[in-house]
């Protein structure tokens, strides 16, 4: 026999019983109002029950009114208290998400978790001040070192489980792979990933954070990346391209990061093939020692240390030139590390170039060098052709970049270097200002033309060998940047059918013209898959590990000296709210995730 449901049997709450047995209705269920106890069956039988064997001496002496009356007294009493109880769990929940919110700011700002208790002190003292009569609401907001620590921890594994579901959308994504030193000498592993859905929205976030204690070599790489692409369930199918830093240890062809992600992808019996880049920004920075003109730098570097090393000298150094009354009132530092510095210490050199003789004259210190014709010419020419390059650099860097993009402003440099080395040969200065300033100021020798046409054609062609890999991609990226211009015959077959009936649509033409290329991927329709699944894994493609370099910023702001024994997953947390751009902590889930427990937690002590 099927067993009785005693929900259904239920029957409604009747308003007689509020006087005959002082029980009243609260979310569905009888509730005593002289002792507060819940019936679990809403039958007259249980409350009377209930009434006679609890209460009946308390209004037997009662007659219909008076129990009228008082079950109107007790319902107000019940109501008073639960609004009361509700308003105290409205001001928790508010001092609850407080904390919240303080941490996530606190981690952003990659201020210590001790900054909590000095913030609520401030709170308070402004509150005292301001509203005292709400210094109590101020005060149950927790905001001491370990609440602080919690609430980031669990922010970050918000963050964390939000990128779990959407990597379940991606139809493909891309990985990029670099390695810093920290403080504490530990190698620190940074991942980050680039997801594109069905409908061809794009998500670039912070995957993982690896500390590696022992050796880096390209097994160790590829054990922690292929751990963390395991533990966020990622496929392995859908993997279409990976960048690294371009280190031995990342792209060695037989046990390199690469060569082992490319095996495991085969294993996984897959079809497509993995696309793999040297960082473009890293590319860029190392083409430019093609030129090999170090010898110019270190010259203005020791003439710059000179001036900068020492307080007195740089003090008088900056008096003089307030007294020449000149355009610039100091030099800045040269630091190998930040790539575009060299730039701007060359620039400023080069327009401070008599300045910077004349102080150093007066110091008793040698300028021969420094005012020999041939060297200005070599300064003036690295000075031009650094801001070209810083110029170019800069355009490769930002989030969200598209790799078709960062490729065609390559290749755009690429056609200029032609056009420069041309020119220079014709002796014509157009585009290179301080070395037409120079050949104005040469009253001995004549300006090196065909000497420095030469050094760009070194460059020119070192830009195409370290490029080889991104050209080998041309095909694919024409396909996302102008796919109305890709010629059908030398495209692969699976996407000759769809190409020919999309550049037959004027309605997708003037799409395409109205939105740009970026955007025009999203548009495509759904009758046309493949093309849709190369722009996904296209739009998927880092080109350059600029989202590692940031975050090893990041990390260096909050794992200084006075913070070196910040541990690993504090670390991962901070990093992970700090380098958060399409997503957001969820923090009314997480409250209503506590409430949960709080309620498990009540029941299971019941």
């Amino acid at each position: 026999m099927a067993k009785r449901k005693v929900d259904t049997e239920n029957p409604a709450f009747k308003t007689r019983w509020e006087s005959e047995y002082m029980f009243t209705e609260v979310g569905g269920k009888p509730v005593c109002l002289l002792c507060g106890v819940s019936v679990a069956v809403m039958k007259e039988f249980n409350l009377r029950q209930h009434h006679e064997t609890k209460h009946a001496d308390k209004d037997k002496d009662m007659d219909m009114e008076q129990r009228l009356q008082k079950a109107e007294e007790l319902k107000r009493g019940l109501n008073s208290r639960q609004a009361l109880f509700r308003k105290a769990k409205s001001q928790s929940e508010a001092a609850v998400k407080a904390s919240f919110i303080l941490a996530e700011e606190i981690a952003k700002s990659a201020r210590p978790f001790t900054e909590g208790d000095f913030i609520k002190n401030c709170m308070l003292k402004v509150c005292d001040e301001v509203c005292p009569d709400k210094r109590q609401l101020f005060s149950n907001v927790s905001l001491s070192r370990n609440t602080i620590a919690e609430r980031v921890d669990e922010l970050s594994i918000n963050l964390k489980e939000q990128l779990v579901k959407k990597g379940k959308e991606f139809i493909a994504y891309s990985l990029a792979v670099d390695e810093s030193t920290d403080i504490s000498d530990i190698a620190q592993l940074s991942i980050f990933i680039r997801g594109v859905d069905s409908s061809l929205s794009v998500t670039e976030e912070f995957l993982a954070l690896r500390p590696m204690h022992d050796t880096t070599t390209g097994h160790d790489l590829y054990e922690e990346v292929s751990r963390c692409v395991n533990e966020m369930g990622l496929p392995w199918e859908k993997l279409v391209g990976l960048t690294t830093d371009g280190a031995p240890a990342m792209c060695g062809h037989k046990s390199g990061l690469v060569a082992r992600i490319r095996k495991k992808i085969k294993e996984e019996n897959t079809l497509g093939e993995l696309a793999a880049y040297h960082c473009i920004i890293h590319q860029e920075s190392l083409c430019g020692k093609a030129l090999k003109m170090e010898h110019v730098m270190s010259t203005i570097t020791r003439a710059v240390n000179i001036i900068r090393a020492k307080g007195l000298n740089h003090r008088q150094f900056k008096a003089f030139l307030s007294e020449l009354e000149t355009e610039h009132g100091d030099l800045p530092y040269h630091n190998e590390v930040r790539w575009l510095s060299q730039g701007k210490v060359l620039q400023r050199c080069f327009e401070l170039r008599e300045e910077i003789c004349l102080f150093l004259d007066s110091k008793g210190k040698d300028t021969t060098q420094l005012r020999d014709e041939t060297f200005l010419c070599e300064m003036a020419f690295l000075c031009d052709i650094t801001t070209h390059l810083n110029a170019m650099n800069l355009q490769l860097q930002g989030r969200g970049r598209v790799i078709s993009d960062m490729y065609s402003t390559v290749k755009a440099f690429k056609t200029k270097l032609t056009l420069w080395e041309a020119q220079m040969r014709k002796k014509n200065l157009s585009h290179f200002p301080c070395c037409q300033t120079m050949k104005e100021k040469l009253t001995t020798s004549v300006f090196p033309c065909a000497q420095f046409a030469d050094k760009i054609s070194v460059l020119a062609a070192d830009f195409r060998r370290r490029f080889a890999d991104f050209e080998a991609q041309k095909s694919r990226f024409e396909l996302l940047s102008n796919p109305f211009a890709v010629d059908v015959e030398s495209s692969p077959p699976n996407l000759q059918m769809e190409l020919i009936e999309l550049q037959c649509s004027d309605a997708l033409k003037a799409k395409y013209a109205a939105v740009g290329a970026a955007e025009f991927a999203r548009f495509l329709p759904e009758t046309m898959p493949q093309l849709r699944i190369q722009a996904a894994q296209t739009l998927s493609m880092f080109g350059s590990t600029y989202l590692c370099e940031q975050l090893f910023s990041l990390m260096k702001l909050n794992k200084t000296s006075h913070r070196s024994r910040l541990n690993a997953e504090h670390l991962h947390s901070i990093l992970r709210i700090s380098s958060a751009q399409s997503l957001a902590p969820n923090i009314d889930e997480l409250l209503q995730k506590m409430r949960h427990h709080q309620v498990s937690a009540t029941a299971s002590k019941k």
